[in-house]
């Protein structure tokens, strides 16, 4: 990908950097998501801490499909090469709900190594959150056309649930609300956690009792979110 190409497929937050880079945090949108204008709250403070936000134009049904994955690692490199930045400077995976999938799916499957990864109210089972609500389907259709496979099995594929196996051993940060009725804790987060654990992964599980679908987030959470990408790009 060329130098000129990477701002006709992503927001790059090159304004909010303060100082030299440290390292690339990407921000995944979630079902529906698109086009940015500015940072949220979090990716402002992220700047100021050296890291350079990147919100990826990936489709607002990717699903985090092999043609998302694709582009972003070809967006990485790119990013990395126009700005000059060592291998050795931290990648960080951020996002929620369908970006937080993305995020830890991305995680899992990238061509880089990925530093560190934050999941807001993440949707970890693809196979459970087909069905959990109805407009669902048509976006899963829509990501997987054309691909080999059952849709059965391309659904294995893109759950972080059932790519627990594969997550490289890194820092982990999952938030999820008590009261979220689009993406249900009890069969996302908590299942994804445990099984994390089970694998002995260093997973920071964050629940909010009244918190519903990834907000409002409390100040201390912000706060801490802030710290977790922060160490990352130390």
């Amino acid at each position: 990908m060329k130098s000129n190409v990477i701002k006709e497929v992503a927001w790059v937050g090159e304004d909010y950097v303060r100082g030299k880079i440290k390292g690339i945090v990407l921000s995944f949108h979630g079902l529906g998501g698109g086009l940015k204008g500015g940072p949220s709250t979090e990716e402002l403070e992220w700047g100021r801490c050296g890291g350079l936000v990147v919100h990826p134009y990936y489709g607002p049904w990717a699903w985090m499909n092999r043609q998302a994955r694709a582009m972003i690692d070809e967006l990485v490199d790119a990013l990395y090469a126009t700005h000059k930045l060592a291998d050795r400077l931290p990648l960080v995976c951020t996002g929620g709900s369908m970006g937080g999938q993305g995020s830890l799916l991305y995680t899992r499957y990238a061509k880089r190594r990925v530093s560190a990864c934050l999941a807001n109210c993440p949707v970890c089972d693809l196979k459970y959150h087909f069905h959990e609500r109805p407009d669902l389907p048509p976006t899963m259709r829509h990501a997987f056309l054309g691909y080999s496979g059952s849709l059965s099995r391309l659904l294995v594929e893109h759950s972080p649930l059932e790519q627990v196996k594969a997550l490289p051993d890194i820092p982990y940060r999952i938030i999820h609300g008590g009261k979220d009725k689009s993406v249900s804790k009890p069969h996302h987060s908590d299942k994804l956690v445990d099984a994390m654990r089970r694998r002995k992964l260093q997973v920071e599980y964050v629940e909010v009792p009244e918190m519903g679908h990834c907000n409002p987030l409390p100040l201390e959470v912000l706060q801490r979110n802030v710290e977790f990408v922060a160490a990352a790009l130390t």
